[in-house]
């Protein structure tokens, strides 16, 4: 991914549709570079063509997902990266932010084992050549493209991971990271118990909604990795309760 196609990306967060023309001026280039670089991004599912106009894609799709906000994201999991040591066992659950950690380890890391209950994620880094992948199996839910349910729980409690790295859908002072989907957030809360440490990968706007379901407490959070919009007094918060708050750049100079 070149700094061009983040800076296309985060203009389609903006703005959700643009016209190849506008994006040529702003980028300097030809419309003819501007064409290829769209080519390339909706060859990756990130974004979709209309007829002189680029739009971003605004389904739930893991994939989909991945290019809104992308370059605050894309920070996000560099900055996790970070976190992750060479010969390390790693449990990273589904989400835009997490597939993009996946990749910044696979594209940084050797011999760590990642063990995912996303088939997006595993599929996502396949071709990675120093990475294990180890994909836990369980009923598998077609739109988050997650497998769920006790049988994953099954096979999640054979695997002690070094780092559990989740997303996250809100965020309640009373309980901590909240979900929208039950069976999966009970299959989180299931793996964190196989973990040392739990790390939470969100854009600070997630901190403006709330979850139907818990996904973990903030008492058992090690650190939460977010942009530098948080709220100050969620921030203050979370550091009263021992827990790490680091934090991106939003935005990239455009």
């Amino acid at each position: 991914m070149t700094n061009r196609h983040t800076r296309i990306l985060e203009t389609l967060t903006r703005t959700k549709r643009i016209e190849v023309t506008t994006l040529a001026d702003m980028l300097d280039v030809s419309q003819v570079t501007v064409r290829k670089d769209l080519d390339q991004l909706e060859g990756q599912g990130l974004i979709r063509r209309e007829h002189g106009y680029a739009c971003i894609n605004l389904t739930d799709d893991v994939g989909n997902r991945m290019a809104y906000h992308y370059g605050t994201k894309k920070r996000i999991a560099q900055a996790v990266a970070q976190t992750v040591e060479d010969g390390e066992t790693v449990m990273i659950e589904s989400g835009s932010c997490c597939a993009l950690l996946a990749e910044e380890i696979a594209n940084t890391c050797r011999d760590v084992t990642i063990v995912t209950n996303s088939v997006f994620i595993a599929n996502h880094i396949r071709y990675a050549p120093y990475i294990k992948v180890i994909l836990l199996g369980g009923y598998y839910q077609g739109e988050s493209q997650v497998t769920v349910g006790s049988m994953t729980r099954k096979c999640g409690e054979v695997f002690f991971s070094d780092k559990f790295f989740i997303g996250a859908d809100g965020f309640s002072e009373s309980f901590g990271f909240t979900g929208k989907d039950y069976e999966r957030a009970h299959t989180i809360l299931d793996l964190a118990e196989q973990a040392r440490q739990i790390l939470v990968l969100t854009e600070s706007e997630k901190f403006n909604h709330q979850g139907v379901v818990g996904l973990v407490r903030t008492e058992n959070l090690t650190a939460v990795y977010t942009d530098d919009n948080i709220p100050q007094d969620i921030e203050a918060f979370l550091q009263e309760k021992d827990v790490e708050v680091h934090k991106v750049s939003e935005r990239i100079d455009m």
